[in-house]
C-alpha cells in the first residue's frame, strides 16, 4: 500500500486509478460518496461536516472515478459496475473490510448498487436525495449536461441545487469551477448523466425499488422536501422500499442536506451510525 499526500489529499492505486481522497479522524471507518455535478469533488461535498463526524469516526471520502482529483485513465468504462468496482478496490487498498457510508445524491446510488452485490462489505447506510425507481430529468441535473466552465456558468449550475442561494459562496463556486476545469471533468460527468432529449422528457432511472427492498443495512434515509435535483419521492421510495430504512424529511432544504441544514445533519448520522 503506497499513499501518497498530493496537498489536495492523498492518492492510492485502486482498480488501477490513483484514486484521490481525504482521511480524518480515528475508529470504526465511515466512507462519504459524492453526487455528481459540474467541478464535484470530495472536498466540495464534505469538506465542512468532516471534522464533527471525526470526532466519533475514521472518516475518509474519495473523489470517484471521473470526479475531482482521481485519475483519468483513458479507456475507463463509466458505469455503475466499474464504478463499484472501484469503490471496492479503494477499500481493499486501504486495508478496510467493512464500513458505514453515506452517499450523496449519485454516491447513493453507488452505495446502493454496491451494496446490493456485495452486502457483506457495509454495516450501516445514509443516503442523501438519492433517486430510487424511473423519473424525469429534472432542470438540476440538465444543469450539469449543459455546463461549458466559467464562473457564471457554475453559479447559474449550482443555483438548482440548494433551497437558499446563501448556501452558494463565492469560495465554493471558484473551488468547483476550478475543479471543473480539470482535463476529461466535463466529459466524465457526461459520461454519468444521460443525453437530455430533444424531444420531450428524457427519462431517467435509480436503482429498482425491487432492488433496494431487499437491501437489508440499517438505513437512514434523508431528503431536502425542496429538492429541485432528485425529487423528494425518490426519498420516499426508498424509505417505504427498504426493510430496515428510516426517513427523515428536511423542510426549506434543497438537494445538499450536509451544506443546509449542517447541524441536524450532523446529529442524525451520528446517532444512527453509533446507534447498537
Amino acid at each position: 500500500m503506497r499513499i501518497i499526500d498530493s496537498g489536495k489529499g492523498k492518492t492510492i492505486e485502486a482498480f488501477g486509478l490513483q484514486t484521490n481522497y481525504l482521511e480524518l479522524g480515528e475508529g470504526e471507518p465511515l466512507i462519504l460518496l459524492h453526487g455528481s455535478g459540474p467541478g464535484v469533488s470530495a472536498s466540495t461535498n464534505w469538506r465542512k461536516v468532516m471534522p464533527e463526524l471525526a470526532k466519533h469516526f475514521r472518516v475518509i471520502a474519495p473523489d470517484l472515478a471521473g470526479f475531482g482529483h482521481t485519475e483519468r485513465a483513458e479507456g475507463f468504462s463509466y458505469d455503475i459496475k466499474h464504478w463499484g468496482k472501484h469503490l471496492l478496490g479503494f477499500l481493499d487498498a486501504l486495508g478496510i473490510e467493512k464500513a458505514h457510508v453515506i452517499g450523496n445524491s449519485f454516491g447513493g446510488s453507488l452505495a446502493l448498487a454496491t451494496a446490493a452485490r456485495f452486502p457483506e462489505r457495509f454495516s450501516k447506510l445514509c443516503l442523501m436525495g438519492t433517486p430510487c425507481d424511473k423519473f424525469f430529468m429534472t432542470p438540476g441535473l440538465r444543469s450539469g449536461w449543459d455546463y461549458t466552465p466559467s464562473l457564471e456558468n457554475m453559479r447559474k449550475a449550482m443555483s438548482h441545487f440548494p433551497f437558499s442561494e446563501k448556501t452558494i459562496t463565492d469560495e465554493l463556486v471558484e473551488e468547483r469551477y476550478q475543479t471543473s476545469l480539470i482535463p476529461g471533468a466535463q466529459e466524465g460527468l457526461r459520461k454519468l448523466l444521460v443525453k437530455p432529449s430533444e424531444d420531450g422528457e428524457t427519462a431517467l432511472s435509480g436503482m429498482p425499488e425491487h432492488v433496494v427492498a431487499k437491501i437489508a443495512h440499517p438505513t437512514l434515509v434523508l431528503h431536502g422536501r425542496e429538492d429541485k435535483v432528485v425529487p423528494t419521492e425518490m426519498g420516499l421510495k426508498l424509505g417505504r422500499s427498504m426493510p430496515n430504512a428510516d426517513m427523515h424529511i428536511f423542510a426549506n432544504c434543497g438537494h445538499w442536506v450536509m451544506a443546509e441544514r449542517p447541524k441536524e445533519f450532523l446529529q442524525l448520522v451520528i446517532n444512527h451510525f453509533l446507534a447498537e
